[in-house]
């Protein structure tokens, strides 16, 4: 599982990144708008891990973009605000699957991370596809 955190606080990044590590992640840090742009241009990716509040940057610009790079991966929200607690994240970023707070435990989210990060094949014909 290939995942790409994106938080503007490089200890925090760092934390979560230990912890999905030892699930045996590979994992690409960036900690701006642009520096996460530049790794869905090189990197493939499974999993996003997105603070919805960028220190300079708009994580719906990453979000976006990858929706258009790399449709498949899965948005992980996290925020310490409350803005979209109403679930409303899910009607503007089609590729996004969780909204965490920023304080949810690593081990947790590191969990939720690799729910989303397992590839499911899709349906065949006979299956219902």
């Amino acid at each position: 599982m290939h995942v790409l955190i994106v938080e503007s606080e490089p200890a925090l990044a760092e934390v979560w990144a230990s912890h999905l590590r030892r699930q045996g992640a590979e994992v690409i840090t960036a900690h701006s708008e642009d520096a996460a742009i530049q790794v869905l241009q090189n990197d493939d990716v499974d999993v996003i891990v997105l603070d919805l509040i960028l220190v300079g940057g708009s994580a719906f610009a990453v979000a976006d973009f990858a929706s258009y790079r790399q449709p498949e991966a899965r948005v992980v929200f996290v925020t310490n605000t409350s803005f979209f607690t109403d679930g409303s994240i899910f009607r503007h970023i089609p590729n996004a699957c969780a909204f965490l707070p920023s304080a949810t435990p690593p081990a947790d989210l590191a969990a939720v991370v690799g729910h989303y990060g397992v590839a499911t094949p899709p349906l065949t014909h006979a299956e219902g596809g």
